[in-house]
């Protein structure tokens, strides 16, 4: 038992780290190794997709951030990467140049963006230098094959918004521009094929550079070097679902155009390691089909998807990353990191036994599992912390409104009920609202309405086209399949009923 004003207390020095991970204080502390980071560890994956919240960009940072130098003296692998926090900005900056290129633009684009990460992350870099001491003719190797492609380079490290600048004008050059001129006579044309390449003080420029002609001798010099120093390189891009405007032909084009790069620089010394939504992927493979998908998909990760089990150790982690709380449950560090059923033993010493009293109650752990899982059965790190954050909140204003007495836990299913109902408004608005405003009609006939629909309700609810809106709704996450008595039905899962204000109801008709 511990007294309420000291229950206050220690939540009051509680904290589970952001949702989101760009922010987020405790992902090395308390990280947690599914198979996907596994796989990625071992080379065997280039592609990562998973659903918004899902842990890519955790992924993403754990690599960037904390196991560059392990990498490097462990398996020899320089880690380079494209976009982080806020630069997406600068992305944005350029939408009027992205809009005006084709899927074949973006393959040039990519292959030039990941050719200057390679130069600048690796090649030029000051702390790789001594690893390369001994390469002096392979690195001037990779630099003449790099200006032959027309590509400049500068005296100093360059923003990404220098690189993104130079390699739209790089780009620009290499696409041929057609004109034309009237017939003399009717029904007669006359076309011209003008390479539009500006004059050039280098001999190397006067050539006709176009990408990808020239990666190939880039990225051979590049094993070359990497070869001759024992090195391997990867080149690691997230973030991808907030480079260009949702949904818009112009991320459809740019996202292909990646996945066609990817074959580019496949081998053994180079890597490109590419995180993605996966509604995202499939959005964009299945709209226009994808004729090298077979290459891309032979290196792609599972779905990144998260267990009951790991849940539990993401949130016990986090938890007792705290000093007060390890003291205080006097915390076997051994037992934390490699023990399930201790991990459950201290989750249990944290929150009640159920949210709702028994009889025939799940227990709290599977409860907020099956609660914050959407219609694709998916469970994301960010729901969990999001739900249990405001539960936090809510029960540290409970103990402090009523300090007096005794407790045995921490967290009330009272505050877990509250930090669902405000999780759910929050999906609502800032999932719902800003990802899918497109589909925003048909997603607003479920408010007020039920928790459970027949097709005969789904019919009369969306017309003539309810299948298509049920298969897309489903596809959000925001309806699930069901049946009832034999017959198929759809619900809404508990995820989204509070934000859409659904009452418990099944509607038939």
């Amino acid at each position: 038992m511990i007294s309420k004003n000291d229950a206050a207390n220690l939540l009051a020095g509680l904290d589970l780290g952001s949702a989101v991970a760009e922010s987020d204080n405790l992902l090395e502390a308390a990280r947690v190794e599914t198979s996907v980071f596994d796989d990625l560890l071992a080379d065997r994956v280039d592609l990562i997709p998973g659903t918004k919240g899902s842990g890519k960009t955790a992924l993403y940072r754990i690599f960037v951030d904390f196991l560059p130098s392990i990498m490097l003296v462990q398996k020899r692998i320089i880690i380079a990467h494209g976009v982080q926090q806020r630069q997406d900005t600068v992305f944005l900056a350029y939408k009027k140049q992205f809009d005006q290129l084709t899927e074949t633009d973006f393959v040039d684009f990519w292959c030039i963006y990941f050719v200057s990460l390679a130069y600048e992350q690796f090649v030029r870099a000051d702390q790789f230098q001594s690893l390369l001491a001994n390469c002096s003719d392979e690195i001037s190797e990779f630099r003449s094959a790099y200006r032959r492609a027309g590509i400049p380079e500068f005296d100093r490290r360059k923003t990404l918004q220098e690189i993104l600048a130079w390699a739209l004008a790089v780009l620009k050059r290499f696409k041929p521009r057609v004109t034309w001129t009237p017939p003399e006579n009717v029904g007669q044309l006359e076309l011209t094929l003008d390479v539009n390449l500006p004059k050039s003080r280098d001999p190397l420029n006067d050539e006709d550079p176009r990408m990808p002609m020239y990666i190939d001798g880039i990225a051979s010099s590049l094993e070359g070097l990497l070869s001759r120093s024992g090195l391997y390189l990867w080149l690691m891009v997230d973030r991808l679902d907030e480079l260009f405007a949702r949904r818009s032909e112009t991320e459809t084009r740019a996202l292909r155009g990646l996945l066609r790069t990817l074959r580019l620089f496949r081998s053994d010394r180079i890597r490109v390691k590419v995180f993605l939504r996966d509604d995202i992927l499939d959005q964009i493979v299945e709209d226009q089909g994808f004729t090298a998908l077979t290459h891309v998909a032979s290196r792609r990760s599972d779905t990144l998807r998260w267990s009951e089990e790991q849940i539990l150790m993401m949130v016990v982690r986090r938890i007792f990353a705290n000093e007060n709380f390890c003291t205080y449950f006097s915390v076997d560090p051994h037992l934390l990191s490699s023990s399930v059923e201790y991990q459950r033993q201290l989750f249990y010493k944290i929150f009640v036994d159920s949210v709702y009293r028994p009889p025939n109650q799940s227990r709290t752990l599977r409860w907020i599992y099956n609660h914050v899982r959407d219609g694709r059965g998916v469970v994301t790190p960010r729901d969990v912390i999001s739900l249990l954050t405001r539960a936090i909140q809510w029960q540290r204003d409970a103990f402090r409104q009523d300090p007096t007495g005794e407790t045995d836990r921490l967290i009330s299913g009272a505050a877990i009920v509250y930090g669902l109902e405000e999780l759910s408004k929050e999906k609502r608005t800032y999932y719902l609202g800003a990802e899918f405003q497109h589909k925003w009609e048909d997603i607003k006939k479920l408010n007020g309405g039920g928790t459970e629909y027949s097709e005969a309700a789904l019919r009369r609810l969306f017309g003539r086209k309810y299948q298509e809106a049920a298969e897309d709704l489903v596809s959000m996450g925001v309806l699930e399949r069901a049946t009832r008595g034999g017959e198929k039905t759809f619900r809404v899962p508990f995820l989204y009923r509070h934000g859409l204000e659904c009452t418990q109801r099944y509607v038939v008709t």
